[in-house]
């Protein structure tokens, strides 16, 4: 097995953040979109005209719930991906790498569920989890470390 380097996961990583971005661009226009037609609805049956300022205070109340959607969404991105017969996400799929257990084999979906929450180890100090990637023998970064996985070129 050939080890990615840090370079191209780093650059899988900013692939697949940039499709989640679109992803998330296009679910937030949705939800402001029915949100639009929902206060407009109220507003009319009550006579009073849409207020920019009712908007915002809905999705204030909403951002909890429009937050753990998102990361729902970002968990379901990964872990699927991964644990999937291309064991990769789009990013990876790009640059030509996949995520494998110690042995090369696939990844299980619980395995893949581990890997996503331990990058929040990962960040939680510089990003040293994710740097960890460009010293180690594997080239395993931290949360490969926690899941047991290896990132390797096709």
């Amino acid at each position: 097995m050939e080890y990615a380097g840090f370079w191209r996961r780093l650059g899988a990583f900013v692939i697949d953040l940039v499709a989640y971005a679109i992803m998330g661009g296009v679910f937030n226009l949705f939800l402001t979109i029915i949100l639009f037609i929902f206060l407009s609805a109220q507003g009319a049956s009550s006579g009073q005209t849409l207020d920019p300022a009712r908007i915002t205070q809905y999705f204030s109340s909403l951002s909890f719930y429009i937050w753990l959607l998102y990361t729902t969404i970002l968990w379901l991105y990964f872990a699927m991906l991964e644990s999937s017969k291309f064991q990769a996400t789009f990013g990876k799929m790009a640059l030509g790498i996949k995520v494998t257990d110690m042995s090369g084999a696939r990844i299980s979906f619980g395995r893949a569920t581990i890997r996503f929450l331990s990058r929040y180890i990962s960040v939680a100090v510089f990003f040293i989890g994710f740097i960890m990637a460009g010293f180690t023998k594997n080239k395993q970064a931290l949360h490969d470390i926690i899941a047991g996985t290896l990132v390797v070129k096709k």
